[in-house]
């Protein structure tokens, strides 16, 4: 009765914390992505119609936020992603290929579904190994989807990747169809825009879960927690696997889920020693593993911010070499953050956001940070 009552308190104030601060967050991403549109705006505009839905975007970043589910996140992308391109598609990437999930604009909305997109070369190539949005004409792209779906009057598209942690999850197929519209700068902004928000709805329901885990069980003998990876992220793809690729052998079942439900969690006892041999904090502590792995994703989530709401400067940085000196106060800012929860923990040690930093705004090159970058 008393560990009921207690685990009551516990969900109550979690739950508490969490309708303070998620509103705060999602307004905050609203007002930096409002500061970003002056410089997208700035750009000239190829159409009426173009200038026209660019005064929509902030409406557009709403729509995904205001998605609960990675399901109606990556719908909400979609919807939105269709008024700046007149046809776009979302194409699931795992083990190297992309299969089809949903398309806009292209007939059918699921006339996309489970088509296999040639990643060998092209475009959608580009984008997948690069990490980077990808313009191109319609004669690059796979011949196959051409033919069955056809191009844009004006031959100009676009292949944008959706980042998730260290990988690319997926790709968004974008092109102007017969209208012609086409604003690339938006679309990144609404990608990129998924992305983060993907992250603190999983970040959500870990906290969720980890409030529901802390009232102690007298009832319950002591079990040793689960090995988990380096990053617990949700992957909202991980129960999708593409048709044409050939299973490998002794598979896990898949889950009977829809394509972007995220994988069950349980795992063999034979798969779990694998995994512990991966785990480069398997000789810690359960209590000391955990506050690494959290500071691991919290110092990538500072970070992806600062990339998300700064990609002009991003790239100029890393062209100049002066790249610190060009976001040193998000830089800063983001660092004191990180130091306030994880500076006097067992976490410390690692040194996360300093590698983060290097990693993702460097690309893993310490000279494009500049001369006034602190080692």
């Amino acid at each position: 009765m008393a560990d009921s009552k207690l685990q009551q308190i516990v969900e109550h104030a979690v739950a508490q914390v969490l309708d303070r601060t998620l509103p705060k967050l999602q307004a905050e991403l609203v007002e930096r992505v409002l500061a970003e549109l002056p410089a997208v705006a700035s750009q000239p505009a190829e159409t009426a119609v173009g200038s026209a839905v660019r005064g929509n975007l902030v409406q557009a970043v709403a729509g995904i936020h205001a998605g609960t589910t990675q399901k109606e996140i990556l719908r909400a992308l979609l919807e939105t992603g269709s008024v700046y391109g007149s046809r776009v598609a979302l194409f699931v990437v795992k083990a190297g290929a992309a299969t089809g999930w949903q398309g806009r604009g292209l007939g059918d909305d699921d006339a996309v579904k489970d088509f296999p997109l040639d990643m060998a070369a092209g475009p959608a190539a580009h984008a997948y190994q690069n990490r980077t949005v990808t313009p191109a004409n319609i004669a690059e792209m796979d011949r196959r989807f051409v033919k069955q779906f056809g191009g844009p009057a004006n031959e100009q598209i676009m292949v944008l990747p959706l980042v998730l942690k260290d990988k690319v999850a997926a790709l968004l197929y974008a092109d102007g169809g017969a209208d012609g519209v086409l604003d690339g700068p938006s679309l990144e902004v609404l990608v990129m825009t998924t992305s983060a928000w993907l992250e603190v709805t999983s970040l959500r329901k870990q906290a969720q879960r980890d409030s529901s885990e802390a009232a102690p069980s007298v009832e319950r003998a002591p079990v040793a927690p689960p090995v988990q990876p380096v990053s617990s992220f949700s992957d909202p793809f991980a129960a999708h696997t593409p048709k044409h690729i050939a299973p490998v052998a002794a598979p896990e079942p898949e889950p009977a889920a829809e394509v972007v439900e995220v994988a069950s969690h349980a795992t063999s006892a034979s798969a779990a020693a694998p995994a512990a041999a991966a785990d480069p904090f398997a000789g810690m502590s359960a209590e000391d593993a955990d506050t690494h792995r959290k500071a691991q994703r919290f110092a990538r989530l500072l970070v992806d911010e600062i990339k998300l709401y700064n990609q002009a400067k991003v790239a100029e940085g890393r062209r100049n070499k002066d790249l610190y000196d060009r976001l040193k106060e998000d830089i800063d800012k983001s660092r004191s953050t990180f130091q306030k929860r994880y500076g006097n923990t067992a976490a410390a040690s690692g040194d996360y956001f300093q590698k983060e930093v290097v990693r993702s705004l460097a690309e893993d090159d310490y000279s494009v940070m500049g001369a006034s970058f602190r080692k």
